[in-house]
């Protein structure tokens, strides 16, 4: 089969920073299925991997977190699925990724495709949709049936990333009184179309702009960018007894000191997780991803998906990671056959 990876940590616009190269096709055994591969969509945590190392690699790395296809084999534990089934998932972190023609997943993180959208349309939204859903109902612990959500407020910081465009939708079904940010005339419109409340400019301070909204406190905050640049506000805008989550990695330590009194929580997300250390609830990736199917089936989400290259290959691989290192990216690249 062919596969796109890297052999070295190199800049995007070095011909040799993703390259094609052929390998075997791997054999589906235990919890693995085989998915041929129609569509992928590039994430921020690509960009990092790929440029994150010093050495040369021995075997080209494949990476890649988001994919819709088909099922063509089935290992003998398989129970959720059919070789012919539609599928889509976001994948392991110890697993070679979906930047291929064919991959092994196990069963219990990946969901039955969406059946009303387009291939790329659904590539969109795995990691994403995981990502939001984890911080917000497990993390935040936000109950999306409770009445009283609705006095109840989220700040999303980064409100038209690829998580953001989600979870602004998520929070909304769920009844929050949603606030998103953004800066700019393309942005603000986006997080509007995806269910925001209110706007917040993040290149403004967070405090005066969430205080000129009505707001001394806010219940919940999902810190989806620079939780350093932001953590004094986080830790001065959360209400007593709220709750933080962060799915960015910080450069140095924060200081959790700022949020004794308030008696506040603070958590990681990491889609990840679940399938890096096998937990016993990473079936739960299953059940969210077939939730996700259906919410968007029947409208009460839609794609983030904002722009499509086509077909898949390195080219249009680079030319998807480009988008991405410019940190403008609203909802999400796909990369499709």
């Amino acid at each position: 089969m062919k596969a796109i990876g890297f052999l070295e940590h190199l800049p995007i616009q070095d011909t040799n920073s993703l390259i094609e190269f052929s390998e075997p096709i791997p054999q589906a055994h235990g919890h693995d299925l085989l998915v041929k591969i129609s569509a992928i969509s590039v994430n921020p945590v690509d960009v990092i991997v790929r440029k994150s190392g010093h050495k040369k690699l021995i075997q080209p790395k494949v990476i890649g977190w988001d994919a819709v296809g088909t099922v063509t084999e089935i290992g003998e534990d398989v129970t959720l699925f059919q070789k012919g089934e539609k599928v889509f998932y976001a994948g392991s972190f110890i697993r070679p990724g979906s930047n291929s023609e064919y991959q092994l997943v196990d069963e219990r993180i990946v969901g039955h495709a969406p059946k009303s959208l387009s291939d790329a349309e659904i590539a969109a939204m795995p990691l994403t949709s995981l990502t939001a859903w984890e911080a917000i109902f497990e993390q935040l612990e936000i109950d999306p049936t409770d009445k009283n959500n609705q006095q109840k407020t989220i700040l999303i910081i980064n409100g038209s990333g690829g998580v953001g465009s989600i979870a602004t939708q998520l929070a909304h079904w769920a009844g929050l009184k949603v606030i998103a940010t953004a800066s700019r005339t393309e942005t603000i419109s986006w997080v509007q179309q995806n269910g925001a409340d209110l706007i917040a400019n993040h290149r403004k301070n967070l405090v005066s702009e969430i205080h000129n909204l009505g707001f001394k406190y806010v219940d919940y905050i999902l810190g989806l960018n620079d939780l350093d640049g932001h953590w004094q506000e986080i830790s001065q805008l959360i209400k007593p007894h709220g709750k933080i989550v962060s799915i960015t990695e910080n450069h140095r330590p924060i200081d959790l000191k700022k949020l004794t009194k308030k008696r506040a929580t603070f958590a990681w997300e990491w889609m990840y997780s679940k399938s890096y250390y096998q937990t016993p609830d990473m079936i739960t990736q299953h059940d969210i991803l077939e939730q996700i199917a259906t919410m968007l089936d029947e409208n009460i989400i839609h794609s983030t998906l904002t722009k499509e290259l086509s077909p898949i290959n390195a080219d249009n691989l680079k030319k998807a990671h480009q988008l991405i290192e410019t940190n403008h990216m609203i909802g999400k690249v796909v990369v499709s056959n």
